[in-house]
């Protein structure tokens, strides 16, 4: 007889028909702020009377909340990605399941936008060409620089608008796929914020601290034509504590700044030191997602969730890695790459 770990608490619902409960040997929930899916990954007892799955079949994962008694869904709405299937004492089939913003991550396309637009209203075309449907989608009020996207993925070119938008002074979203369509979530604007105690749910905590990734120096160049030998004109030189920690120099060439003092801003805010990071193992609280703000009593720091792994249970396991919203803004915003 195997042994499952399902016990009623988690769920996995497949094309609204299958109650797949009583085939789940193990469920996990994955999520970070440089991938746009909600990812999950079960593996599956297979039995005579497991219905099958494949790529393409809708799928929901359900569970009930740290502190509740109902269930909700965790994972929804969302998509079979892979499967698997092995033997070792027993036919398990390992199946990958994704929110459906994989879809903008795998889909190439062309836009050219006017200079002038917000990266939310951007959003709303692209949702129209793809005939997504569109949920909360806060007005990001910054004005962008014209873009011409060739054959690039969606999702490059709703995070490119969105860190234009963080760079200019503006908040950090993420998108998200909902049951109400796509929205854009305020990085660290979660309305319940939950508490890790280390003399109560936390198993243990790791700090790292490190210069890789600082940047004590940053250079903004202008733009040159295609085919001009000569250097790029200096814009702004910003310098942080090279002094103390060296010189760490990070170039930036970006033609959407407007002005000399909204490039002056943006190197400021690429500024940084020592990079501190911490990791907590703790008791799962299976509704954390990345981007949410997250409280580690002792540390006096805000703290954001860069990285989200659920182990899903009866007690499950949560491993978080968390750091300051400046930390998060210079990692995953002020880059230029996607």
């Amino acid at each position: 007889m195997t042994t499952r770990r399902s016990d009623g608490s988690y769920d996995i619902w497949l094309n609204g028909q299958y109650a797949l409960r009583d085939f789940i040997y193990e469920l996990t929930l994955e999520e970070a702020l440089d991938e746009i899916s909600y990812r999950a990954q079960a593996t599956i007892v297979v039995t005579p009377d497991f219905p099958g799955m494949r790529p393409g079949q809708d799928v929901r994962v359900v569970g009930v909340p740290y502190g509740s008694s109902e269930q909700i869904d965790l994972l929804h709405p969302a998509i079979v990605w892979q499967c698997e299937n092995s033997y070792e004492r027993a036919d398990r089939l390992t199946v990958t399941m994704y929110d459906r913003t994989i879809y903008l991550a795998k889909s190439e396309d062309e836009f050219v936008f006017p200079a002038g637009m917000t990266a939310s209203e951007r959003i709303r075309r692209y949702a129209t060409g793809w005939n997504i449907r569109v949920g909360d989608l806060p007005d990001t009020k910054v004005k962008l620089a014209k873009s011409i996207y060739r054959a690039e993925t969606i999702y490059n070119m709703i995070m490119k608008d969105l860190k234009e938008t963080a760079r200019k002074g503006g908040p950090m979203y993420r998108p998200r796929m909902t049951l109400n369509g796509l929205e854009l979530v305020e990085i660290g604007t979660n309305p319940v914020i939950w508490s890790l105690e280390p003399s109560e749910n936390v198993m243990s905590i790791m700090q790292k601290r490190t210069l890789e990734g600082a940047v004590t120096k940053v250079k903004v160049l202008g733009t040159k034509d295609a085919g001009d030998e000569s250097a790029a004109q200096v814009l702004v030189i910003e310098e942080g504590e090279y002094a103390e920690l060296g010189t760490l120099q990070k170039i930036v060439q970006d033609s959407s700044y407007q002005s000399i003092s909204e490039a002056k801003e943006a190197a400021k805010a690429m500024l940084s030191g020592i990079q501190e990071t911490i990791s907590v193992t703790s008791l799962d609280i299976n509704t954390i997602r990345a981007g949410d703000k997250v409280d580690l009593a002792g540390s006096g720091m805000d703290l954001i969730a860069m990285t989200v792994r659920h182990e899903l249970g009866d007690p499950g396991k949560m491993v978080l890695e968390l750091g300051s919203p400046e930390l998060v803004r210079r990692r995953f915003y002020m880059n230029e790459s996607v």
